[in-house]
């Protein structure tokens, strides 16, 4: 892999572009200008503006997502195309079509100004494009906001990060530079993302966040949490480490938020959650939110968790949007199958699972020496490579990545339309993270999977879990992917 000049790309993207926000420091004087102009919103502005951009989107281009009011199940079309107009005697393959399915699609006659939120948020909200809640959004804000401890089941990719970054940037006071909201998540790459996310809703609200993350330079976390910040979003190890040393004033009332809440509860984790709570003031808001949650969460809740309201929104496991096939191979077969696959497929972007991490760096060798540029990702790569890979295969450019389970969890990569698994995850719960990948917000994807005969077995395991048989996928079957994978009881 082109470490080096993948280096240099990022090192003139930082130039370019100036520091890091995250580098940003925060100024009271700076932090009071904001409150002032947040105090001269007007409610009535802003619900016209968000007609305007509710209008503005039905009159869009194909770029767009198209709502008609008067039609309930209307589907809703984007395409990914580049906004080209596709001719009726195109494949498929050559101009898809992404559904967003009932699992964020619009809420019927619930809006934004139902809620009660600050001016200033509710416009950052419609400025960015949010039109609607989605499901998940529509049944968990309105009870975060009330301050109730919230169990929320979602899938991945449905919009569930905006459903208790809303929720908590509403109740965060700009003037109190304290920690008001901690958003612990399991992995670096998703704390990064989900910063991105905070920074980006609550811009001009005098707001800062911070993402803090182990691998990185722990005084430069130091100060800049020192520097004063409201949001902390990270990894359980980095964040104790931080509270433990007292850096940072910590509110008496802090939203203490578990994304991939299974995964920040089970044994690798455990321990350090424990203690993170015991450091942290008694009056507290929790809100997990997972796609699944295991036996051991339940002592969790009992212990921790006053009063926990569930928000089930998961009839099924898989995400709605994405079709599932798996290929029977002999083991010597795989690379030539694989090869077969990517010369074939219309891939925007594809995501490559293997489940040890020699596989992944030789694997993603292999495909480059096919004439096929890829990256590989992985647990044991320093801090500073994981992010530039993960910046570069972001901004496209490069269309394969080849990975371990590391980047499983709630990484949203937008443009990926196939997950490929190269070696069947060791566990159902790993599958259904790993196609979650493809088919975010909706979306339609496609999962293949290069199954041995050794591993038919697994294969059922996973079938049984998500109650539904995984389709054999032929060579004809090729031609077919992009046909509509979603039943017309879903749409």
């Amino acid at each position: 892999m082109p470490m080096k000049s993948m280096v240099e790309d990022v090192k003139k993207d930082r130039k370019r572009n100036g520091r890091n926000s995250h580098e940003r420091t925060w100024k009271k004087g700076a932090l009071q200008e904001r409150c002032e102009e947040k105090k001269s919103s007007s409610l009535n502005d802003i619900e016209e503006f968000g007609n305007e951009v509710r209008s503005s989107k039905r009159k869009g281009d194909g770029n767009h997502l198209c709502i008609k009011d008067n039609e309930k199940e209307e589907k809703r079309t984007e395409s990914i195309t580049s906004g080209e107009t596709s001719s009726s005697n195109r494949s498929l393959e050559e101009s898809i079509k992404r559904l967003l399915t009932k699992d964020v699609r619009p809420t019927d006659n619930i809006r934004w100004e139902m809620f009660g939120l600050r001016p200033l948020l509710l416009k950052r909200i419609y400025t960015i494009g949010y039109e609607f809640p989605s499901p998940v959004q529509a049944a968990s804000i309105p009870r975060a906001l009330k301050g109730r401890n919230l169990l929320v089941r979602s899938k991945n990719g449905t919009g569930k990060t905006a459903s208790y970054v809303i929720p908590m940037l509403n109740a965060i006071n700009p003037d109190e530079l304290s920690i008001q909201g901690i958003i612990l998540v399991p992995i670096r790459e998703l704390a990064l993302q989900i910063s991105r996310n905070v920074k980006r809703l609550s811009e001009g609200m005098g707001v800062a966040s911070v993402p803090v993350v182990g691998g990185t330079n722990m005084q430069d976390d130091i100060i800049r949490v020192s520097n004063g910040v409201h949001v902390m979003v990270g990894t359980p190890g980095r964040i104790v480490d931080l509270v433990e040393k007292k850096i940072g004033v910590i509110s008496k009332k802090v939203i203490l938020v578990f994304d991939e809440a299974d995964k920040l509860l089970d044994v690798t984790f455990g321990e350090t959650v424990t203690r993170l709570l015991e450091l942290l003031p008694r009056e507290r808001q929790i809100l997990l939110y997972s796609a699944t949650f295991p036996y051991f969460v339940t002592g969790f809740i009992k212990r921790y968790m006053r009063d926990p309201l569930c928000i089930n929104l998961m009839k099924e496991l898989a995400p709605i949007g994405i079709k599932q096939f798996y290929t029977q191979v002999k083991p010597s077969e795989k690379l030539i199958c694989l090869r077969s696959l990517l010369l074939k497929l219309k891939i925007n972007q594809c995501v490559i699972f293997c489940n040890n991490i020699r596989t992944v760096e030789l694997l993603a060798m292999r495909i480059t020496g096919m004439g096929m540029p890829s990256y590989f990702i992985h647990s044991k790569m320093t801090q500073e490579d994981r992010n530039i890979v993960f910046h570069n295969f972001l901004k496209g450019k490069c269309k394969i990545l080849v990975a371990t389970d590391l980047i499983t969890r709630g990484v949203d990569v937008p443009n990926t339309n196939y997950v490929i698994n190269f070696d069947i995850p060791k566990s159902p719960e790993s599958y259904l993270h790993r196609i979650g990948r493809a088919g975010r917000f909706g979306t339609r994807g496609v999962a293949i999977s290069l199954v041995t005969i050794e591993e038919r077995e697994m294969l059922a395991d996973i079938e049984a879990k998500l109650g539904k048989e995984i389709s054999p996928l032929s060579d004809g079957g090729l031609n077919r992917l992009y046909e509509s994978n979603i039943d017309k009881d879903q749409e």
